[in-house]
């Protein structure tokens, strides 16, 4: 039954292909996996594997990928994506010896990929459960790892009909869960998985403070910001532009924002732009969308009509410090850019739920999510510590974006709520690290 699903799934995607750019590469791309590991793996070295859906759960792995990478040079890295949004960003990544995406997981495919590489053991990235791969793991004594998982009553494995088709079954096939909280682990040992269950939290934790760590100035960036408020939106879709854009539009025109101070910097220079700031007039605003697709930028320098939209890719010295806009139209720069703003809202919250909220959170500004955020425990934690604010209309973006830019002890007690959330939760990958590779 699960193998038929799947085959299915490789019909309606080759017919999607068709029509759909982002099909046709992960069609193209799940072909083209075999001639990867063919050419590229090298059958005297010793592999350990690391599946990741997507970007995100990407992030999530890199913290233990690297230092592997560091203390065990004698292993070589082979990492697999099933989404095209995390291969086609890190296909060049260096921490991987290599990459490609993860055929579809029918049982000839998982004999052919068998045949090419063969793994000491698995680290799946959150969700993934691949039965015909974890049982071959199983039947090959390849041990597999769940790292940052999270798991809740309305998934498969926990309904009636989770015995069906083998879904409970594959959870068999793991050899050690590492888990974010307690009610995943609660909801296992229901399932006779009681002994092989460790709460560690979330290992994005670890990334965000070694990006904080770690990161690069953006010249650029910062001679954007400098002297101004900075609203920072990243990963934005159309339903949030749709709030900040209005409440970004009616400030300008109001002249000016009384700008408070964060009480958190990534660098000295950041420090020395925020601390002792008064009052900074004319306020300015960063979009790093989650599409950059022409269609949606070209939406978004519509409706800022009429104000110096500047995109990230003909910015320069000459030109950046007038614009009233930048916008970011490339990938991996995000993380790093959070660090240049007052205040930060993090899309997704209005469709496909939200998404890094800590990527913001690290530097210690508040963030704004729309309401889709009920299965996302970082965001549940963070309005929970006020450090986070939920909006739900322009009205309430609004409300809550003046007053956090406005009342100086508001602004400061949000932002050391966001700074000590992550530093309270950090230290998952060293956890796991030492359970399993020390």
């Amino acid at each position: 039954m699960y193998s038929f699903a799947i085959y299915l799934y490789m019909l309606a995607v080759g017919i999607a292909a068709i029509f759909n750019k982002r099909a046709r590469k992960l069609a193209i791309g799940h072909q083209y996996a075999f001639v990867r590991l063919k050419r590229q793996v090298d059958k005297n070295a010793r592999y350990i594997w690391f599946h990741a859906a997507s970007l995100g759960e990407f992030e999530q792995g890199r913290p233990l990928m690297e230092r592997l990478r560091r203390e065990h040079p004698e292993y070589k890295i082979l990492l697999t994506f099933f989404s095209p949004s995390g291969y086609e960003v890190r296909k060049d990544w260096e921490g991987a010896d290599v990459i490609c995406y993860l055929p579809l997981d029918t049982p000839t495919n998982v004999r052919i990929f068998f045949h090419y590489v063969h793994p000491e053991m698995l680290f799946l990235i959150k969700y993934e459960f691949w039965h015909n791969y974890l049982q071959a793991c199983r039947k090959r004594n390849i041990p597999v790892y769940s790292v940052s998982s999270i798991f809740r009553p309305t998934q498969i494995f926990f309904r009636w009909y989770g015995r069906l088709g083998g879904y409970r079954r594959v959870l068999n096939c793991i050899t050690h869960f590492f888990v974010q909280n307690q009610q995943s682990k609660d909801l296992l040992a229901t399932l006779g998985h009681t002994d092989n269950v460790t709460i560690v939290g979330d290992t994005r934790f670890d990334r965000v403070l070694d990006i904080r760590n770690a990161a690069k100035p953006l010249p650029l960036v910062e001679q954007f910001a400098q002297g101004h408020t900075v609203f920072v939106a990243g990963s934005s879709w159309p339903p949030d532009e749709a709030l900040f854009i209005p409440w970004f539009r009616e400030r300008r025109a109001a002249g000016s924002l009384s700008a408070v101070p964060s009480p958190s910097s990534a660098t000295p220079e950041t420090a020395a732009r925020r601390v002792g700031c008064a009052a900074i007039s004319s306020p300015r605003l960063i979009i790093a969308p989650h599409m950059i697709g022409e269609d949606h930028l070209h939406a978004i320098e519509q409706a800022l009509d009429g104000y110096r939209v500047l995109r990230y890719s003909t910015a320069t010295e000459a030109n950046v410090g007038e614009a009233d806009v930048l916008l970011i139209d490339c990938f991996g720069l995000l993380s790093s850019i959070y660090r240049y703003g007052q205040l930060a809202m993090v899309g997704g919250g209005f469709g496909v739920g939200i998404h890094n909220i800590p990527e913001a959170a690290v530097y210690g500004i508040p963030v704004l999510i729309g309401p889709n955020n009920q299965n996302f425990r970082e965001a549940r934690y963070l309005l929970d510590a006020g450090a986070c604010f939920e909006v739900h209309d322009a009205t309430d973006f609004a409300h809550i974006a003046d007053r956090l830019l406005t009342d100086e002890e508001a602004y400061r007690s949000a932002a050391n709520a966001a700074r000590s959330y992550i530093a309270d939760n950090a230290g998952a990958t060293d956890i796991i690290y030492q359970a399993v590779l020390s």
